[in-house]
């Protein structure tokens, strides 16, 4: 399916590292404020995947294009810069400084205090929790509360395109649910989402469309609801 100018292309990404092809000549793209599922085994590549379009991890062919323009020889924080954000997976929070200065943190390549100040306070409505920890330091948080102070830090960078890696992974059923009401709302205020999920059940309820990536490669792709009713997607990833 070709997306009328999507914000990101991806045409024939190859990875490879320690003699492994990690990834094999993938494709997708992802609309303007569009959210996308890509749903696979571990080590199907997934994370290899985000790490490629993030810049941590060198491609050994194929064409990256975000917003037009080509990401060859772009590195990370310039695609961060460019409005292109990774919430990692283990969420890299900064353990010894407090939520409000984790959140500052991501806002390290902007200049506009003023501005600043008013999206954090942003931050502080999206995510309640942190308005009421935001003087805490970030190491003594739960799992689940790290985890919305990764995202809202990713947030601080203004980004269009937000690439989220496993962000239910280890949490209680509770905060999962708190997780995707997140994402769903990120996702309503116009931020383009890729989202690597291990539910593969809630990452596809919640996007428009998504792919499944097996061994390397892209398998299916299509309309979210159309995978979660596809027989494959059932049998090999909904323990159907």
């Amino acid at each position: 399916m070709k997306l009328q100018s999507p914000i990101l292309e991806v045409r024939d990404l190859k990875v490879s590292y320690g003699g492994i092809h990690a990834l094999k000549g993938i494709d997708l793209q992802i609309a303007a404020g569009e959210l996308v599922a890509l749903i696979g085994s571990n080590g199907a590549g997934k994370t290899t995947t985000l790490k490629a379009l993030a810049g941590l991890l060198h491609c050994t062919a194929g064409k990256l294009h975000y917003q037009g323009n080509s990401l060859h020889h772009v590195p990370s924080h310039q695609r961060v810069s460019a409005g292109l954000a990774l919430v990692p997976e283990g969420r890299g929070i900064f353990a010894r400084l407090t939520v409000a200065e984790n959140l500052q943190m991501g806002a390290y390549i902007r200049n506009d205090d003023k501005q600043i100040s008013v999206d954090l306070e942003r931050m502080y409505t999206l995510f309640p929790r942190l308005a009421e920890r935001r003087t805490q330091l970030a190491g003594t948080l739960s799992g689940g509360e790290q985890q919305l102070v990764a995202m809202a830090r990713a947030l601080m960078s203004r980004p269009k395109l937000l690439m989220l890696d496993e962000p239910s992974m280890g949490l209680a059923p509770m905060m999962v649910a708190k997780i995707f009401e997140a994402i769903r709302e990120i996702s309503a205020q116009g931020v383009s989402i890729l989202l690597v999920e291990q539910n593969a059940k809630l990452a596809l309820e919640a996007a428009q469309r998504g792919y499944v990536l097996e061994s390397g490669t892209i398998t299916l792709s299509g309309d979210a609801n159309e995978l979660l009713g596809s027989e494959a997607v059932q049998r090999a990833y909904l323990g159907a």
